[in-house]
């Protein structure tokens, strides 16, 4: 009974395991860090962790916790609320409506899947930013964070695939 219960608990607890990393990404992600203006140049390690889980592992990553991520996101980097939301489940259902064109691939073709993903986020914030504040924001730092992003999602991704390999290679 005792050795059942700790075998669905462990069942549990990996099948968690995507939306808690995700979580904890985007605590980490807001930790100030002594460069000046990091919060505004900031590469966003949510879109990163929800192209990578839903990518890899859409059974464990489901759109709401896409939009759960997206909404703890927004309210701590201060983002208007719903709008990271909105951009990581559009990404979420992107993925999901193309997933097996990702499957199996070589990993340049996932990066460029991705650095055309992160483009599009930008490009739908920016213009959520525009449509809430009646100007275009400054793109310079949209374009930083974008670069910024794309150049450091094979570093998220060998975390996140670690952390894979180490703790769902059964399934």
């Amino acid at each position: 009974m005792v050795v059942a219960a700790l075998a669905q608990l462990d069942r549990a607890l990996k099948r968690a395991l995507p939306l808690a990393l995700a979580f904890i990404v985007v605590l980490l992600s807001v930790v100030p860090l002594p460069v000046p203006e990091y919060a505004v140049l900031a590469p966003s390690f949510a879109l990163m962790s929800v192209f990578y889980w839903t990518v890899h592992r859409p059974d464990l990553f489901p759109a709401w916790g896409a939009f759960a991520v997206g909404l703890f996101d927004d309210m701590l980097s201060g983002a208007p609320l719903g709008l990271g939301a909105f951009v990581l489940l559009l990404v979420h259902f992107s993925i999901v409506a193309q997933h097996k064109v990702f499957r199996g691939k070589a990993f340049w073709l996932v990066w460029a899947a991705f650095a055309i993903v992160a483009f599009v986020a930008q490009l739908v914030t920016l213009l959520f930013g525009f449509a809430l504040k009646g100007a275009l924001p400054d793109t310079m730092p949209a374009a930083t964070q974008l670069a910024l992003t794309i150049a450091l999602y094979p570093v998220a991704t060998a975390v996140f695939g670690r952390f894979q390999r180490v703790f769902l290679s059964g399934g």
